[in-house]
């Protein structure tokens, strides 16, 4: 089952929500901000997105330009910092059971379907 990690105040995660609604019928919404992602979670994302910590958060958040912005952070850091501020993850992230996707433009969500 595919699942969508998902922030309904974003613009950006609500098109890809609907996006998804329409390649498949069976999806889990997982709103991260209500229901925090553990370390395990980030690391299995990262796995999945083939990305570094560092290229899924989003700079244009403030806590990144104010706190983060010019520095060179461990992955473990990165998890610390995540976990804290879970609105620098970028966003929507749609997840498959082997793959993952930043669903930003929607269309992604077809490279992982």
């Amino acid at each position: 089952m595919e699942r969508i990690y998902h922030n309904p105040r974003c613009k950006k995660s609500r098109e890809g929500l609907e996006a998804l609604k329409q390649y498949v019928s069976d999806y889990e919404v997982v709103e991260y901000l209500k229901n925090p992602l553990s370390a395990n979670d980030l690391r299995r994302l990262s796995v999945k997105l083939e990305l570094p910590f560092a290229l899924m958060v989003r700079k244009q958040e403030d806590y990144y330009k104010h706190h983060i912005k010019g520095k060179q952070l461990s992955e473990e850091e990165w998890i610390e910092v995540l976990l804290a501020q879970p609105q620098l993850l970028q966003r929507p992230i749609v997840e498959t059971t082997d793959k993952a996707t930043i669903a930003n433009p929607p269309e992604n969500i077809l490279s992982i379907l």
